[in-house]
């Protein structure tokens, strides 16, 4: 395709295509006043570079709603985390967790879709280039990483009319519906592997098995009053290799200098893309601080795969033999991890606590017989990761292109702009 002339653009503030710029509030009484159900409150640990993270999404009540009234997010408001280390962190709002607040730290940028396109600013606030504009701008906060509105209202960003911005964010929007097709088909294959492991190793139903009464430390450790023969209890620091002491984290402002294929990990996703890797290999991740525990009281864990970063908010584990990392991953999916929690402002799970949970151990033809079954399910799941690593690299490769016009978009069509292929890329 041939460039254009990024330069007959011209650029806008936010402001002018803009109608609101805002942040909300905490509700009285803090985190302890959170409900069960209700209306949903986003944090700014819910908002990453183009994704929406659902886990801990907090919610309130219908009184305290209306005390944020003012700051209520709908249909396809772009929010823009303001203060602390996740600053500039964006995305677009799912139409799922409507209707919702934000607090202090999120601000909602709704755009007027008859100036300007909400997918478009989106992905410009998600470009190398912008993104590191967003972030100088927030490191002149005098104590703290910070973007005012009067920051933001003052950004500027490039201006082709309004069927050019469409076309960009389907183009680059597609390739985030490919990756969301992805975690789909990620979640139903973990799932399947999860019930295998509660049919094996949670109700004791794996073949062969000869069953006899739990011991009482078994029956304190499971719940259960039966138990396999020739099986046993160990704890986690027994069965798994700590890498804790390789971990290094990298603030926002190094990893932008960074910029690269591989991911940085931290307690609970993948928060960047970088240059360079400190792990290569299969791992499981546990979050160690911040978000430890997930709504129905498990921990919170990643499989990393190849080569990858990691910062110190999560364990970085290993099965020991001839315990599989996979085992180690399916049995900790079905702890419960809340008495293993320390701390009330900023919950964490050290190291010695981690070591402690106990985990159920079978002889090694049920673990080899066990890790062959659900080995199969895990290594799809690997080709998918691989896929939505692939198709981010491709988006974060044609994004700049895209938002400086060196991507000629005009010819591009109806349904054809909202391909991968429609920009000379493939689909992966």
């Amino acid at each position: 395709m041939s460039n254009a002339d990024s330069s007959k653009w011209g650029s806008t503030t936010l402001k002018a295509i803009t109608t609101k710029i805002g942040s909300g509030a905490t509700p009285r009484g803090g985190k302890e006043s959170y409900a069960d159900s209700g209306i949903a409150l986003i944090r700014s640990l819910n908002v990453y570079p183009l994704v929406f993270e659902y886990e801990g999404l907090a919610r309130i009540n219908d009184a305290q709603a209306e005390e944020l009234a003012n700051v209520e997010v709908r249909a396809d408001d772009v929010l823009l985390n303001i203060t602390g280390a996740s600053v500039t962190r964006c995305c677009m709002v799912p139409n799922a967790i409507l209707p919702a607040r934000v607090n202090q730290h999120v601000a909602i940028v709704r755009i007027d879709e008859a100036l300007a396109d909400a997918r478009y600013v989106m992905y410009c606030l998600n470009s190398p280039r912008y993104k590191g504009h967003l972030l100088t701008l927030a490191q002149g906060g005098a104590t703290r990483e910070a973007l005012t509105k009067e920051k933001i209202e003052g950004f500027r960003i490039p201006y082709p009319k309004v069927t050019t911005q469409r076309k960009i964010g389907m183009i680059l929007g597609a390739y985030d519906k490919l990756i969301e097709n992805n975690v789909c088909r990620i979640r139903i294959l973990e799932d399947m592997a999860g019930a295998i492991y509660r049919e094996w190793f949670v109700e004791f139903r794996a073949p062969g098995l000869k069953i006899r009464r739990a011991t009482a430390a078994e029956k304190k450790a499971t719940g259960a009053d039966v138990f396999p023969e020739g099986w046993g209890v160990r704890v986690l620091g027994e069965l798994a290799v700590n890498f804790d002491a390789r971990r290094r984290p990298l603030s926002s402002m190094e990893r932008a200098d960074m910029k690269g294929p591989y991911p940085y990990y931290g307690a609970a996703k993948v928060v960047d893309y970088i240059n360079d890797y400190i792990f290569d290999g299969r791992y499981l991740l546990v979050a160690e601080d911040g978000s430890v525990i997930t709504d129905d009281r498990k921990p919170v864990l990643q499989v990393a795969t190849g080569k990858f970063w990691v910062n110190n908010h999560t364990h970085v584990l290993q099965g020991r033999s001839p315990v599989s990392t996979n085992l180690l991953y399916m049995a900790l999916r079905e702890v419960d991890i809340a008495g293993f929690i320390t701390g009330a402002a900023q919950p964490k799970i050290t190291q010695a606590n981690l070591n402690r949970i106990p985990v159920v151990l079978a002889e090694e033809p049920v673990l080899r017989a066990f890790d062959e079954m659900v080995g199969h399910l895990l290594a799809q799941v690997d080709v998918l990761i691989s896929k939505n690593r692939n198709l981010r690299q491709t988006r974060d490769l044609l994004l700049p292109r895209l938002i400086s016009g060196g991507v000629n978009v005009e010819n591009l069509e109806g349904t054809k702009s909202a391909l991968p292929e429609a920009a000379g890329v493939s689909k992966q």
